[in-house]
């Protein structure tokens, strides 16, 4: 049983790429230094970033123009991948104002983590760089359970870890992905419009609880629901 008022929110759960951190700029540039290999040039920048949220291999889609069924691409989402890894936390920051959002979670008595479709190889030093692995009440990444969002499977070891049941956490996330595992571990959920999203995304379709502008807003929602 949770040691916490069933009727508190009191863990904030975090997707990573888009709605903790601003992870583009060091995707991007991995992207770029893939496709030089090959005599190519980076797509428009705000193309890469919509980009971001879905991982290498929606990247090496849009930088190469091919799927999984072309011979080389495997190798080149390796390449991709080494060159992120080798420069992971050289222009990611956390979004701005998120650093705000982080204290005022400490300062009122709850915790927080995160769950990312991230591979753990990059999630946990990408954390550690940071200066958050010490603060996040739990890390949860791609490979850390069974399965992935959007199954709640990860959420709900998150909850465990962070000592609060589905109902006492609130995720946030900017992929509808990110809502519908939220709300399948019967969680609160918040859809960040300032994250990474794709032309034609609607995140007021998500069925989330509220659709945020700026991370300051989940601290009005917080206190909203303290």
């Amino acid at each position: 049983m949770s040691q916490y008022n069933s009727e508190s929110v009191r863990t904030v759960l975090f997707d990573l790429d888009g709605t903790l951190v601003d992870t583009a700029p060091d995707l991007a540039a991995a992207l770029s230094k893939t496709l030089q290999e090959e005599g190519l040039q980076l797509p428009p920048y705000s193309l890469v970033r919509s980009e971001a949220s879905y991982g290498g291999k929606a990247l090496i889609t849009l930088g190469f123009g091919t799927d999984e069924s072309d011979a080389r691409f495997e190798y080149r989402r390796q390449r991709f991948l080494k060159h992120y890894a080798d420069n992971l936390c050289t222009d990611s920051q956390l979004f701005a104002g998120m650093k705000e959002v982080l204290d005022e979670i400490e300062n009122s008595n709850r915790n927080w983590g995160v769950v990312t479709n991230k591979p753990s190889f990059l999630t946990d030093p990408l954390m550690a760089a940071l200066g958050l692995a010490d603060r996040a009440a739990c890390i949860v990444s791609g490979d850390t359970t069974a399965r992935s969002k959007p199954d709640p499977m990860p959420m709900l070891h998150a909850c465990t870890l962070a000592g609060s049941a589905g109902q006492q956490c609130v995720y946030v996330g900017d992929a509808q992905r990110d809502i519908e595992a939220g709300r399948r571990a019967g969680m609160h959920t918040l859809a960040a419009r300032f994250g990474y999203l794709r032309p034609g995304d609607n995140p007021d379709d998500w069925g989330a609880d509220k659709v945020i502008e700026l991370p300051q807003d989940i601290i009005h929602w917080l206190r909203e629901h303290d």
